[in-house]
């Protein structure tokens, strides 16, 4: 087919913006992962944690909603962290059918460790605080935009 101008062509990977998300996704993503490694934590797993830290005890279904994943991807998440000793799923005592998360003590305690990671990525990512501050703001349209049915 030959060599397609990138600038007109609207299917050119470049233009993209699933494929900018992408990899802009790995690459944040890596820059976590050394950050994360010492406490223990995968990205999806600290995810987790944050919203924990925010509000605990959570029930698994508010989990799921917050962190906009399915039950079946943050079950596995949950039992690892319970292994690890930061979380414990028990029957929630208002609704029996229900399953709550809370924190330990060591998971409560590793806040205090992951402190130091919003700056941490700021830094390494070398992007103003107000850039950032307008890349999260343009995100939240786009993933509201993709969730409107």
């Amino acid at each position: 087919m030959g060599d397609v101008d990138t600038i007109t062509d609207p299917l050119a990977l470049e233009r993209q913006v699933c494929f900018a998300l992408s990899v802009a996704s790995r690459s944040v993503v890596a820059v976590y992962r050394p950050l994360l490694e010492p406490l223990g934590l995968t990205h999806p797993q600290y995810l987790v944690m944050l919203a924990l830290w925010q509000r605990a005890p959570r029930s698994v279904k508010e989990l799921s909603g917050v962190l906009q994943l399915d039950p079946g991807t943050l079950s596995p998440l949950l039992k690892r962290l319970e292994s690890a000793g930061y979380v414990r799923r028990e029957r929630d005592r208002s609704d029996e059918r229900a399953l709550a998360v809370t924190l330990t003590e060591p998971g409560a305690a590793l806040r205090s460790r992951a402190e130091s990671i919003p700056g941490a990525v700021v830094a390494r990512l070398g992007m103003s605080l107000d850039d950032l501050v307008d890349l999260h703001a343009a995100l939240t349209r786009v993933i509201a935009a993709a969730q409107r049915p």
